[in-house]
């Protein structure tokens, strides 16, 4: 009997769509693992051409496509809306747990830029959750007058892309002063005023112990082990199409 017949003989049937199912899973986990290496090599192109443009001035200039700009050094002068301040839950400094303020920061134009008064979000950074999470608490924290923000530009998220819990906006229309997720589209719908897409993470200042600690991610510019796991996944399908024609060779009709 040849090995093809052998394959779909009612004895080996069961196993020989056994093996093509699982050939198939490797492949197309190989190919799950090249594309999470192009999503990551976008990832890294967008981080290192944003960190090489020069220092956006958001009182000067604010572009329509600053959505298409995360990660870019940004700075801007204005005067912070603590009225209208929110805060995000589960937030860590070392291993003190707390949360971060997320405050507006309204500003207006230089003279003769032509650019109109604006809103933003910035994530002032890590306090303590020992005063609970009522607003007039956070009050302690305000920085009064004119202050100027320097940092990255980011992007909300509505929910972590694996787990977490995304937020939902009271249904009798009350305001959400604690959030899971740093949603700026969410959030600019309770603002008294249109707020920019984006939201400003100040720079860090090492030292720097006292309420709100300013905080950014630090990002590894590497591929990972992307491609790596793709080679292992298809090698896998190989073994198992190319292995297991081998094996009914070996076996007695």
């Amino acid at each position: 009997m040849t090995v093809l017949r052998k394959m779909f003989s009612w004895k080996w049937v069961v196993t020989t769509l056994l093996v093509f199912v699982g050939a198939a899973v490797c492949v197309r986990l190989g190919i799950w693992q090249l594309d999470r290496l192009e999503q990551r090599r976008a990832f890294n192109h967008q981080v290192e051409t944003m960190r090489a443009a020069e220092l956006l001035e958001l009182n000067s200039s604010t572009p329509e496509s600053i959505a298409s700009m995360e990660w870019r050094a940004v700075t801007v002068t204005g005067e912070y809306d603590f009225e209208n301040q929110v805060a995000l839950r589960n937030q860590y400094n070392e291993s003190n747990y707390g949360f971060h303020l997320i405050t507006p920061l309204q500003y207006d134009p230089s003279p003769g830029s032509g650019q109109a008064p604006g809103v933003v979000l910035v994530d002032r950074g890590w306090i303590p959750a020992e005063s609970d999470s009522a607003p007039q608490d956070w009050r302690v924290y305000d920085e009064a007058g004119e202050i100027t923000v320097t940092g990255q530009i980011r992007l909300g998220q509505g929910k972590p892309a694996i787990g977490g819990v995304a937020d939902a906006l009271p249904m009798d229309g009350t305001r959400l002063d604690v959030w899971n997720n740093l949603d700026v589209e969410k959030i600019s719908t309770q603002m008294p005023y249109l707020i920019l897409e984006v939201f400003i993470q100040p720079n860090v200042q090492a030292g720097d112990t006292t309420p709100p600690i300013p905080y950014q991610p630090v990002i590894e510019l590497t591929e990972g082990s992307h491609f790596g796991y793709a080679l292992q996944w298809f090698t896998f399908a190989t073994i198992l199409l190319l292995g297991y024609p081998f094996y009914l060779r070996k076996q007695e009709d």
